[in-house]
């Protein structure tokens, strides 16, 4: 009887430590399933917030659309369509056609440099600008006449963040008079403003 006792102790207990192998924590299996629990929790959490961040993402996108009504807006105001981040999107895509992009880029450096207040970042931007637009060596050298180039040359010793406001109104006024009516005109312009019709009337 004692016998058959201590073979059911052994059943129970399972068996006996092996030497140099520390026998499983009893409580492995509860701690594995806690675990477990929380790394799924944990995993719940970082997909929501993937996909709250694909979703933010997918709308700031979408918000940058413009509407029908504000493309057919554009075609009665050059002002419109500089204002606008997707307007100068569409227009910066008909100047690079016509390879004249460097007049718009010229204006949203001007634009950025107004905006700045650091003196020695308006120093450098002032002369990236030059070094870019307006110098004669640079390939992407703007067309702006000999007194405006004078002005600049001058501002030059003393950069402000106002120096290239003739230059700037210059070359808008380039733009609106020349390169705006062809825009309208453009394929890129038409077959955006049809894409977008037709998206309405599907």
């Amino acid at each position: 009887m004692f016998e058959m006792r201590k073979r059911q102790q052994g059943r129970i207990e399972g068996p006996p430590q092996v030497p140099g192998h520390p026998r499983p924590n009893t409580c492995c299996l509860c701690w594995c399933g806690c675990c477990k629990c929380l790394w799924n929790e944990d995993r719940m959490e970082r997909s929501e917030r993937q996909t709250c961040t694909k979703m933010d993402s997918i709308e700031a996108t979408e918000e940058q659309h413009p509407t029908l009504d504000e493309m057919i807006a554009w075609s009665r105001s050059f002002e419109m369509v500089m204002r606008a981040p997707e307007g100068r999107d569409v227009f910066r895509e008909f100047l690079r056609s016509e390879y004249s992009e460097e007049n718009l880029m010229f204006w949203i450096a001007c634009e950025e440099l107004k905006k700045e207040t650091n003196p020695s970042a308006i120093d450098e931007k002032a002369r990236i600008i030059y070094e870019d637009y307006v110098s004669i060596l640079s390939p992407k050298e703007v067309s702006l006449d000999s007194r405006v180039r004078e002005v600049i040359n001058q501002s030059l010793a003393e950069p402000s963040s106002t120096m290239y406001e003739e230059a700037q109104l210059q070359i808008y006024t380039l733009m609106h008079r020349d390169s705006f009516p062809r825009f309208l005109n453009s394929s890129v312009y038409r077959d955006l403003l049809n894409s977008k019709r037709a998206c309405l009337d599907t």
